[in-house]
């Protein structure tokens, strides 16, 4: 009798089995109409104009967003992106087996990502803007978090693809994945930073893959007929298994890294505190891992000052950590209370606040005196540290006036602050050169030119001797300025510079 419960059991499973088997052949898969998602996948999986307009404006938007490091402009770029329907195509074409249609397919996706890398780093060389946001640096660095984005967008859009029920809402989780790495690679690719480029394009070609894989997955489970043989469909499985794995490994290993970077802090917060009293409470703390030695700037607010607070976290970080550190603490005295430390916690973030408005009302009350203009035509990012106004024609101000007050200012507010005091159209200085080289002088002029250049965006046209004109189209190129040339007979001479400005 006690040998027939588990027969009993096993038979009763086996049951449960088989009716889930035949309600998921006949009440899901038997309700999908391949035929019809299949041809609709073919036809949406090739290049075409309106393809290329969308994924254009997509990047365009993803891009200016991270620049800007705006969420919701980066979430509006999804909005158009068309890059769900090659990816679903190749995904499709792999579990099926069709390799013609995943050629395309492949084909489509690839020409995708270059026009909009090279759109995008159009975009960044163009812009005034060209630092490493937080929405740029987010996605620099890929782990397993990532891919399960990736995975679940995949499912969702696989999944309405098969029902007939795809639309923007899956498309934009689609593009989530793809579109705003891509564009990342493309602001790493205009400026030249290689650490941005790889990071993004690591996180970009890992979605991509997660993606494409589980689609084929997805279409494997729901039925879609393959016309590999089973040996040939049995290699198949295997391949995408082991690309998930090859793929899930460094994400892993990545992942582990952050998780170890977050006990770390968690730690040096403990640690810093091993020097006061339990009265004592921490307001801030920062840390850079990337340093050698690792920095950690805190700030701490106490009853007690403590002059051996440095010292104490120092030994102690470093023995917990066994790598040197070098700490930075800044002290605060307050009252006794825990709710004095909160007041005095308060009390610091507005006093802080209350300084950087001030300090951005002071610069724009400078820069308006300087450039002769009212303190409402100065624009002042406090997030980016960056003030730009245009100046107004002073009466005998040349550009190289105009350039050292730029620096001047800059020197009074500190190299925190990006300033750019864009000049009047003036004329431009001659670029010396003797003895077949550029002279002190002209090499001062090329600087001067430069920054004009950079900060009015206008082009400039150089004439002179044939030589002459190559060399200073040469120091201006290295600096990235790109001229117009207007040269005469071999030799070398000076080199007049003027505006190049369209004819009326």
């Amino acid at each position: 009798m006690a040998s027939e419960a588990p027969k009993a059991q096993s038979f009763e499973f086996a049951n449960v089995l088989t009716s889930w088997r035949w309600w998921w052949r006949t009440a899901v898969k038997g309700t999908v109409d391949q035929a019809a998602v299949i041809e609709k996948r073919r036809v949406e999986s090739y290049i075409s104009s309106r393809y290329l307009l969308m994924l254009a404006m997509s990047a365009g938007i993803a891009i200016l967003g991270l620049l800007l490091s705006s969420p919701a402009v980066v979430i509006g770029a999804m909005l158009l992106s068309p890059l769900m329907d090659p990816i679903m195509g190749l995904g499709f074409s792999l579990a099926t087996g069709d390799f013609a249609w995943m050629k395309k397919s492949a084909r489509s996706l690839a020409v995708g990502t270059l026009f909009a890398m090279f759109f995008c780093a159009v975009v960044v060389f163009f812009s005034p803007l060209q630092t490493v946001t937080t929405e740029i640096a987010a996605r620099t660095k890929p782990n397993l978090f990532d891919l399960l984005v990736a995975l679940f967008s995949a499912i969702a859009g696989a999944y309405a693809v098969i029902r007939g029920r795809e639309g923007t809402i899956v498309g934009v989780a689609i593009a989530t994945a793809l579109m705003p790495p891509l564009a990342v690679v493309g602001f790493g690719l205009a400026t030249f930073n290689w650490t941005v480029f790889s990071g993004a394009l690591g996180l970009y070609f890992t979605n991509l893959m997660t993606i494409a894989l589980t689609a084929a997955v997805m279409a494997r489970l729901y039925g879609f007929r393959t016309n590999l043989s089973d040996k040939q469909t049995w290699m198949q499985t295997g391949i995408i298994f082991v690309s998930f794995v090859a793929i899930a490994i460094p994400l892993f290993l990545s992942l582990l890294d952050i998780a170890q970077e977050a006990r770390a802090t968690r730690q040096m917060n403990s640690l810093v505190m091993e020097g006061f009293d339990n009265r004592a409470r921490l307001s801030q703390i920062e840390t850079n891992f990337e340093s050698e030695p690792i920095q950690v700037s805190a700030t701490v607010l106490t009853p007690e000052l403590e002059e051996d607070a440095e010292r104490t976290a120092t030994r102690a970080m470093e023995r917990a950590l066994g790598e040197p550190v070098e700490v930075t603490i800044t002290q605060y005295r307050v009252g006794t209370s825990a709710q004095a430390a909160e007041v005095a916690q308060l009390s610091s973030a507005l006093a802080e606040e209350r300084a950087q408005l001030a300090e951005a009302d002071s610069l724009s009350e400078r820069l308006a005196l300087v450039a002769g203009v009212g303190v409402e035509a100065v624009t002042v990012d406090r997030d980016r540290h960056r003030a730009t106004v245009n100046a107004r024609p002073l009466d005998g101000a040349s550009l190289r006036a105009y350039a050292d007050l730029e620096q001047r200012i800059t020197a009074t507010v500190g190299s925190e602050w990006d300033i750019r005091l864009v000049p009047p159209v003036l004329p431009l200085p001659e670029i010396a050169i003797g003895d077949e080289a550029i002279t002190a002088e002209g090499q001062q002029a090329v600087d001067l030119i430069v920054w004009t250049v950079q900060r009015t965006g206008l082009p400039v046209r150089l004439e002179g001797r044939a030589d002459s004109v190559a060399l200073a189209n040469a120091a201006l190129g290295e600096r990235g300025v790109v001229a117009e040339l207007a040269s005469g007979r071999p030799g070398f001479g000076p080199v007049s510079v003027s505006w190049a400005m369209p004819e009326e």
